[in-house]
């Protein structure tokens, strides 16, 4: 049965309209042609961001996402994606955002890897962020 998972690491935010952002997530890998199995969403600390960058891809810098693609079949997701709150609470004040709105994007740019896109080079990023634009505009939170 398809999942979506949020937990925490080292952070006390918690994470509202859960349903929506799942079903949200859910109308966009179906909207790439992609099956969803299961994708864990870690929110978490700087600091324990920074190790897994550390750790896992040997790069000694701060980040807001970082995405594991571990599936087996192509077309499915199996995923681990993991964000930083601080970093996305930062990110939000510098860009005039709020907290929700940077989660989001960063969500929806975390799944993007999934579904095959990259934001390496600028026609990538490109077409990284107008995915992003795209999908943030059919998501409906409740204010």
């Amino acid at each position: 049965m398809a999942r979506i998972n949020f937990f925490t690491e080292d952070t006390t935010y918690a994470l509202k309209q859960k349903t929506i952002i799942k079903k949200w997530i859910e109308a966009t890998i179906v909207a790439e042609s992609y099956q969803l199995q299961e994708l864990n969403f870690i929110l978490c600390s700087d600091e324990y961001l920074l190790r897994i960058n550390q750790d896992f891809l040997q790069h000694d810098d701060y980040t807001d996402v970082i995405t594991f693609d571990n599936s087996e079949e192509l077309k499915m997701i199996v995923g681990d994606i993991f964000i930083s709150i601080d970093r996305i609470k930062e990110n939000a004040k510098n860009f005039g955002s709020t907290t929700m709105h940077e989660l989001c994007r960063v969500i929806i740019h975390g799944t993007l890897h999934l579904l095959g896109y990259k934001d390496k080079g600028k026609q990538a990023k490109t077409l990284m962020t107008s995915k992003e634009d795209f999908y943030l505009e059919k998501l409906e939170l409740k204010h």
